[in-house]
């Protein structure tokens, strides 16, 4: 007999599909944020990248945080992880509450924020610098994951959340 999924320890996915995973995640929300901004600009009359720059920015992470936190709370899943067969559940195995999704969404800064801070205290000399300082704290962040012990990222592991292999529920026609 097998065991309640609660009792099974969640073992992360292999970190290459997560991180094919993250950059597939990048290119969809290219356009939700082109969108997000288009609109902003029509709205608010913006005739210039950096009038109204931080409102832009904080309609940006309201639409972000719907996105992502709608569809963890809906489904586990947004289509990057479908695409990829991943699912984000609880440490438990079950579905997210808004309120712990909430929490994952604000702790997912951290692929992005300490190297922008640093870029801004070494007020590096241009965007290829700052480029090449974000992708490699991404990928330190993510070999990271393979210290924790259910090889989760660790703001999972503090939002007691887990990234798992989701595989399809009905067979593909043959």
């Amino acid at each position: 007999m097998s065991e309640p999924a609660a009792a099974v320890p969640l073992v992360a996915p292999p970190l290459v599909r997560r991180l094919a995973a993250f950059l597939y995640e990048g290119v969809l929300l290219f356009g939700v944020t082109f969108a997000t901004g288009l609109v902003f600009a029509v709205v608010m009359h913006q005739n210039s990248g950096m009038k109204l720059r931080m409102p832009l920015i904080g309609v940006e992470f309201v639409v972000l945080g719907f996105y992502f936190i709608g569809l963890w709370v809906r489904s586990g899943q947004t289509l990057a992880m479908k695409t990829w067969h991943l699912r984000l559940l609880t440490r438990t195995g079950d579905p997210l509450s808004p309120r712990r999704a909430l929490a994952r969404y604000l702790a997912s800064y951290v692929w992005f924020l300490p190297p922008l801070a640093l870029a801004s205290v070494l007020k590096l000399p241009n965007a290829w610098a700052v480029f090449g300082l974000v992708a490699g704290w991404i990928v330190l962040y993510a070999a990271a994951a393979l210290l924790q012990p259910r090889r989760q990222f660790w703001h999972d592991a503090l939002c007691g959340t887990a990234i798992v292999t989701s595989r399809p529920t009905a067979p593909l026609p043959q």
